[in-house]
């Protein structure tokens, strides 16, 4: 008789409940979040039955070390969406509060009554590696994003005229901004000095133009702002941090990091072979795919992989009432790492992906994508999206990569 093992994770005292088939509590208790409690967890198991399905509301993070060592004893392990527990968990009596040996019941109940829940795989060495690799660039990718946008309301705030002139998105005038701020300063540097301090970062592009354009700023402005001196010197703190997390980003993105992981993995050559990831700059793309899907077993077929997304239709009924509609849930990181391997197929005129944007078009979808005089309009580009998802899954359940289509004249 097969036992369901529900186990609501936590970082220090992990709570599990197992039941049999007939929802009989035949195992309840505390457990220490340390190897020797869990690998003496994992033989109580064993002996309850062969048959033993452990659940749990987590994946990753915090239940890493419980997954690694629950699946190096053999344990089958399912993943039951945090969602679901805290809905079922309102049913039970004085439902509605977080409650561990409750929910722990809720998530055994739960992988006892609902099939197809979604495998948790032990993954290898380089997935992990990539799945680390890729939420570290999110993080800087993030935390530049936040300190670029302080430096331009920094900059608006006593320097419009300069806020407005500026891409501080390029390197450039983020070196230039590291040295000089206010109109004061560059005054009194000069164009001479301003000059040699750029020239000090080889490969750096206008120069010369810049320059010219930060003395009329500064000559077009002789009113001090209160606080001035201060802000300037936030904004050179900025950016210099700036400058340097886009020399870590580059890193992480165009040297041999992201390649070597791509290289070493085994589905690498192949997500590669997908128009959208290609060579260069999609290899962010594909490894935030391979780092997001993880193995492909975990997904039986094309539409359960997009329904994890959040790619496929939601059906909605009420009487005779029958509609589809947008899916709000799915995990948006993979969902993310789909979506723009599209728009970037899009974007390189791939075949099949323009033929289904026009296609959509046709059908009467004004908010399908499409290339208007050389530029892209794509204000959604789900429904691309969505078929996109069959091709990887078919490469990768047939371990067969996608061959590219010969344009004909």
């Amino acid at each position: 008789m097969p036992v369901f093992v529900g186990i609501d994770v936590a970082k220090e005292t992990r709570r599990v409940v197992a039941t049999d088939a007939q929802a009989r509590v035949v195992l309840d208790r505390a457990v220490a979040n340390d190897q020797a409690a869990l690998l003496a967890l994992a033989a109580d198991l064993g002996e309850l039955d062969d048959e033993v399905v452990v659940a749990l509301d987590v994946t990753g993070s915090i239940a890493t070390f419980l997954e690694a060592v629950l699946a190096s004893e053999g344990l089958a392990l399912v993943h039951v969406p945090g969602i679901a527990v805290n809905r079922a968990g309102q049913g039970y009596a004085g439902g509605g509060g977080r409650s561990g040996p409750r929910d722990a019941r809720t998530i055994a109940d739960l992988a006892r009554t609902r099939p197809g829940l979604r495998p948790v795989l032990r993954g290898d060495a380089t997935t992990a590696a990539s799945r680390l690799r890729v939420s570290r660039r999110g993080d800087l990718v993030e935390e530049q994003t936040r300190r670029l946008s302080r430096l331009r309301q920094l900059l608006g705030r006593i320097r419009p005229g300069l806020e407005r002139a500026l891409d501080v998105t390029c390197r450039a005038p983020l070196t230039l901004l590291a040295g000089f701020v206010t109109p004061g300063e560059i005054r009194a540097a000069g164009r001479r000095r301003i000059l040699a301090h750029l020239r000090k970062t080889p490969t750096l592009r206008g120069i010369e133009a810049l320059t010219d354009t930060v003395l009329a700023c500064a000559a077009a402005r002789t009113i001090a702002v209160p606080g001035e001196a201060v802000a300037a010197e936030i904004m050179r703190d900025l950016a210099t941090e700036a400058l340097a997390a886009r020399s870590r980003i580059a890193t992480i993105d165009r040297e041999l990091e992201l390649e070597e992981l791509l290289a070493a993995h085994p589905d690498g050559a192949l997500i590669r072979s997908l128009p959208g990831p290609g060579p260069g700059a999609g290899a962010v793309l594909a490894a935030e795919f391979i780092a997001n899907l993880g193995s492909i077993r975990r997904f039986p077929s094309a539409d359960a992989l997009a329904a994890a997304a959040g790619l496929a239709p939601v059906p909605g009924q009420s009487g005779r009432s029958r509609s589809l509609r947008r899916a709000r849930g799915g995990d948006r990181a993979l969902k993310r790492a789909l979506f723009q391997s599209a728009f970037s197929a899009v974007m390189n005129r791939d075949p099949i992906s323009l033929a289904c944007c026009q296609r959509k078009r046709r059908e009467g979808k004004l908010h399908a994508p499409a290339i208007i005089e050389g530029k892209l309009h794509a204000p959604a580009i789900i429904a691309p999206a969505r078929r996109r998802v069959n091709v990887p899954w078919a490469m990768l359940d047939a371990r067969d990569p996608c061959k590219p289509i010969e344009k004909t004249a």
